[in-house]
């Protein structure tokens, strides 16, 4: 991840709604959620929403996909781990990888979840 990208991440991400609306779709998983759930568990009306969720997108930090007549939004954790890459990348001064990995499909698949890159 560059400087230009993961700035657009983290400014994205500096907003209360945007936060926990982040935040609530990396606990969903993949299968991600729909823009009325979302809405009824943050207590954010709908048009406010949708500016919220655009700006994650924009910022490549969720994604969407029509299901029938629904719109799903699921966290982008590819972006998430390059993001928290980029910020400890620098991480003690040495050659040790401490990032964070996040592997959705190997936590709904029954295995732990990874929690470091070695």
């Amino acid at each position: 991840m560059d400087q230009g990208r993961a700035i657009a991440a983290l400014g994205a991400l500096a907003q209360e709604t945007r936060l926990a609306l982040f935040r609530l779709l990396v606990t969903c998983g993949p299968e991600g959620l729909r823009a009325g759930v979302i809405a009824e568990r943050l207590g954010v009306q709908p048009s406010s929403l949708t500016f919220h969720l655009h700006q994650l997108m924009h910022a490549g930090l969720i994604t969407q996909r029509r299901l029938s007549r629904q719109i799903i939004y699921s966290a982008e954790y590819e972006t998430m781990n390059a993001l928290l890459g980029y910020l400890t990348e620098n991480c003690c001064g040495r050659d040790a990888v401490c990032a964070p990995v996040c592997d959705p499909a190997a936590a709904c698949a029954g295995a732990a979840p990874q929690t470091s890159a070695a």
